[in-house]
């Protein structure tokens, strides 16, 4: 893994990359993360398969946080900004959540620079319900916290680790998510308003139309365990992932183990990496590019690798 910076779109943006066979896979973190999300599928072994480039969306992580301009196509811009900075015509696009919507638009609207999509996570239809679910996680954001060990503390303490699920993997990715001060203080890098645009922007997409332009193979990987508060459905039910996958032309589906944050570690980490690694290696979809997926292929894995 290697650290870079690149100036893309009028703003720099930093990128993690993995150097690996096969093609490249950008992948976009979700609303508040950071490219270190995807430790875990590193660890997995994902960049035995593609060359791998986790991306700092603006306003995360180290790339810069400009005072506006949060939208979807503020972050498609980027993100062709730096494919062109890297000299990459067409690429797999991926994203967790927030960036799985990134990704949908990606693929609808400049279809030239996407050959096929790995998409964590992501519904077709965006509900504002879902603030709710990730209201503990928007919770942390503009809060200064007297040292790593109270943030980490509270970090710990959110539903979305009841059944387990920190590891080093875990840890690293929330020390990526805050800025330590010279007083020892940390706090999230991500700012409160810019989330708010962010979000304000995304419910007011037409994904379902967004989604039905997407003609390029897709792997749509989806959390089957509750997200937020107690008795929180899934942040994609199952319901909405077939009809998602239906949606498109061309997509496999396939549902890992853990919930929207935990299934992109540990256990849940090596089912994901599994699953794109067959998808880039072994074939593209659950229709053979056949034609559209009405009953897209669904996978289930049980397994305690």
């Amino acid at each position: 893994m290697s650290d870079h910076y690149v100036t893309a779109n009028g703003i720099r943006l930093h990128y993690l990359d993995h150097s690996g066979p096969g093609p490249a896979l950008v992948l976009a973190p979700g609303l508040t993360a950071n490219a270190h999300s995807f430790d875990g599928l590193i660890r997995s072994g994902l960049s035995d398969v593609a060359r791998v480039i986790a991306l700092d969306l603006r306003g995360r992580g180290e790339s810069d946080a400009p005072p506006s301009g949060y939208a979807m196509e503020d972050h498609a811009r980027d993100v062709l900004g730096l494919l062109d900075a890297l000299g990459l015509d067409r690429i797999v696009m991926g994203g967790h959540s927030f960036g799985g919507l990134l990704t949908y638009w990606l693929a609808a609207n400049h279809p030239e620079r996407v050959d096929r999509c790995v998409v964590l996570d992501a519904p077709a239809v965006v509900d504002a319900a879902v603030v709710d679910q990730i209201a503990p996680a928007l919770a942390r954001l503009g809060r200064v916290h007297s040292d790593w060990e109270a943030y980490a503390g509270l970090v710990r303490a959110l539903p979305y680790f009841d059944e387990g699920g920190w590891d080093p993997d875990v840890e690293r990715y929330f020390r990526a998510d805050v800025r330590f001060a010279p007083d020892g203080t940390v706090q999230a890098r991500s700012k409160p308003e810019h989330m708010h645009e962010a979000i304000e922007g995304t419910v007011g997409v037409d994904w379902p139309g967004v989604v039905a332009r997407v003609a390029q193979p897709v792997l749509l990987l989806r959390a089957p365990a509750s997200f937020g508060p107690p008795g929180a459905p899934p942040i994609l039910t199952r319901e909405a992932a077939e009809a998602t996958a239906a949606a498109m032309a061309d997509c496999r589906l396939v549902d890992g183990i853990g919930n929207h944050l935990t299934f992109l570690f540990g256990k849940g980490a090596r089912v994901l990496t599994d699953a794109v690694a067959g998808f880039l290696c072994g074939g593209s979809s659950a229709s053979g590019g056949s034609g559209r997926s009405d009953a897209a292929t669904i996978v289930r894995w049980s397994r305690d690798a």
